[in-house]
């Protein structure tokens, strides 16, 4: 079965109570449960959060050259961090960048990706619609 991962990284694990009216109510672990029964028959889904850089870049180089694609979403990381920017230009797998709200649409430090010149894709302001959107992306590019 083909497999994907979503890696997400700070703060992340505070959606549903984080900034409601940005990054909405529901937590990421029940929004990840429905994902797995809307996918089931089509790929396995794993999943991943860390606030800790480093995590994040040795996940992307554990599963970076078996997993038929990543989802990532690297929170402020994705603006300041090389490393996780290197990371992925590293790996095989395709990587699809997701953003929760419009980054381009908020602070202008928010503008500058070090993630997207290596992202097959990238998916901002469709809320948590945007993993499943990034995942079909994944399932039509990979199989």
């Amino acid at each position: 079965m083909t497999e994907i991962i979503i890696i997400n990284g700070p703060n992340l694990n505070l959606l549903g109570r984080r900034q409601p009216a940005i990054y909405g109510t529901t937590d990421f672990e029940s929004f990840f449960t429905h994902l797995q029964k809307e996918f089931e028959k089509k790929a396995l889904l794993q999943y991943f959060q860390s606030n800790h850089e480093g995590a994040l870049i040795d996940k992307l180089h554990q599963v970076g050259f078996s997993s038929v694609g990543i989802v990532l979403n690297a929170g402020g990381l994705t603006h300041t961090s090389v490393a996780l920017g290197d990371a992925v230009a590293a790996i095989s797998a395709p990587v699809v960048e997701v953003h929760i709200s419009n980054i381009y649409a908020r602070e202008p430090f928010r503008h500058r990706s070090y993630i997207s010149p290596y992202a097959k894709g990238i998916i901002a302001g469709c809320g948590l619609n945007g993993y499943r959107l990034a995942i079909m992306h994944l399932l039509y590019i990979c199989c």
